[in-house]
């Protein structure tokens, strides 16, 4: 036994030696490797691209459908997330928060959200029962026609999004945000929501120490970990979703929909750093060039309603675009200088990417209409004459998978039309990179994707 023992032994040495040279070797491989992606994020954050998602309810899958075709790129499978700042309302703080919490692994990441978007169910979102409703009803007329003798006021919205809470409290993982900041994965997460105590917008920013932090007459921004309650306060849509109450340096408020007084949606990731600006919209670029149909028969409140979210989140973002390309006019006409004017901060140039859908969503939608559950297509129906009259109304409400399946498909096709020219945008080095304007022109359906003729961007930063 002595002699097996004497022979073995240096063989024993031998292989412990060569499991030592391998796991010395392996660690020097993930050392440089280390060092490599730091390098990499390092040169990300010197030429940084800020995400910008607004609102739009059920359209938010179309948002999905982009960055999936993005989390498709080999270079986001190898280098990793390419958005260090993130900008979020509404159903954009939905998609931004999930990609927040992922973006350590961004192409995972991507098609996780396109998945949850996929397999989603009004009941995952408000309630839809009989019971539910006709409680809902009932306060809604108590209100209206006793609320001024009894007391009124207890009507806080048309649907219970109680359910919202419960599935992204599911499906995220707010921990993680700070995981990824410290891994240097991700800089800032930037939600906004609207202070209905005080009429104000909050901006809530969780990103690397010493982001910026800033203030203006009707903004608020306030330095927080982001939680599945700022989310949810993001994407309550006005009377529709009921407020959720958030705490805030001066206490307590209930808050909504970060689209309803966010006037400028690229200034939060401009203003936290960003040199060139990706925004994803979900406006159909080419019904802005339609004719205006004639329609001489009084609108109903349901085409009212569609009418007014479709000033609060599409509107807003096709506005401060065009307001950065007119700065950016005035400064190549030389009527403004780099240097802008004294007391104020410095115009600096910015690159910005648009895409949009190609097909008119409402439209869609309205084909979608019989997938909502009865009860609440039969709500939404009494409110418009005809599905016509209910289609931009329903695209915001419309959390079928049916319609947000091809929501995902149609954002995937228009990405991978111009995936080219949006990984040259998200990967190239130039500090001032060339405007790409996804929105259509001309009378008739453009080919998905179809651009405009780029054009540069300059910005002063603004509130």
């Amino acid at each position: 036994m002595s002699l097996v023992t004497a022979k073995r032994e240096p063989v024993r040495l031998n292989s412990i030696d060569g499991q030592l040279n391998r796991s010395l070797a392996a660690w020097e491989a993930l050392t440089k490797l280390d060092v490599l992606k730091s390098a990499q994020r390092e040169m990300t954050m010197e030429n940084a691209v800020g995400l910008v998602m607004t609102g739009g309810g059920a359209r938010g899958a179309y948002q999905a459908g982009v960055l999936k075709r993005i989390g498709e790129l080999k270079r986001a499978r190898t280098q990793g997330n390419p958005f260090p700042i993130i900008g979020g309302a509404s159903a954009g703080a939905i998609n931004g928060a999930a990609l927040a919490t992922g973006c350590g692994d961004f192409a995972q990441a991507t098609q996780r959200i396109a998945d949850a978007w996929a397999t989603l169910e009004p009941s995952d979102i408000f309630r839809c029962g009989l019971l539910s409703q006709a409680q809902n009803s009932i306060t809604w007329i108590f209100d209206l026609s006793f609320g001024a003798i009894l007391g009124g006021g207890n009507a806080r919205s048309l649907l219970d999004a109680t359910p919202l809470h419960y599935f992204l409290n599911k499906h995220l993982d707010c921990d993680r945000i700070q995981e990824n900041i410290k891994r240097g994965d991700l800089y800032a997460l930037a939600i906004s929501a609207t202070n209905y105590n005080s009429g104000r917008s909050y901006l809530f920013i969780q990103g690397k120490k010493g982001h910026p932090l800033w203030k203006r007459i009707r903004l608020v921004t306030v330095a927080t970990k982001i939680t599945v309650d700022h989310v949810c306060a993001s994407s309550a849509i006005p009377m529709v979703f009921q407020p959720v109450r958030l705490k805030t340096p001066r206490g307590s408020a209930f808050f909504g929909d970060g689209c309803a007084r966010l006037q400028q949606p690229l200034s939060p990731v401009i203003r936290l750093g960003a040199e060139k600006v990706f925004a994803i919209g979900v406006r159909c670029g080419n019904k802005e060039s339609q004719e205006e149909a004639t329609d001489e028969r009084n609108p109903s409140l349901a085409q009212v309603l569609g009418v007014l979210l479709n000033v609060m989140f599409l509107d807003h973002l096709a506005t401060d675009i065009e307001h950065l390309e007119h700065l950016n006019q005035l400064l190549d006409d030389g009527h403004i200088s780099q240097l802008g004017i004294e007391g104020h901060e410095k115009i600096r140039s910015l690159g910005t990417f648009i895409i949009a859908p190609s097909v008119n969503l409402s439209d869609l939608a309205e084909q979608h209409q019989k997938d909502m559950p009865a009860l609440i297509q039969y709500f939404v129906s009494s409110l418009g004459r005809d599905a016509a009259s209910c289609a931009d109304l329903m695209s915001y409400l419309l959390f079928t998978p049916n319609y947000t399946r091809d929501l995902i498909e149609i954002g995937y096709l228009d990405a991978s039309e111009r995936i080219e020219e949006i990984e040259e945008f998200l990967y190239s080095s130039k500090g001032n990179a060339e405007s790409a304007l996804a929105s259509q022109t001309g009378g008739n359906a453009p080919k998905a994707g179809s651009a405009a003729k780029p054009t540069g961007s300059s910005v002063r930063s603004r509130g």
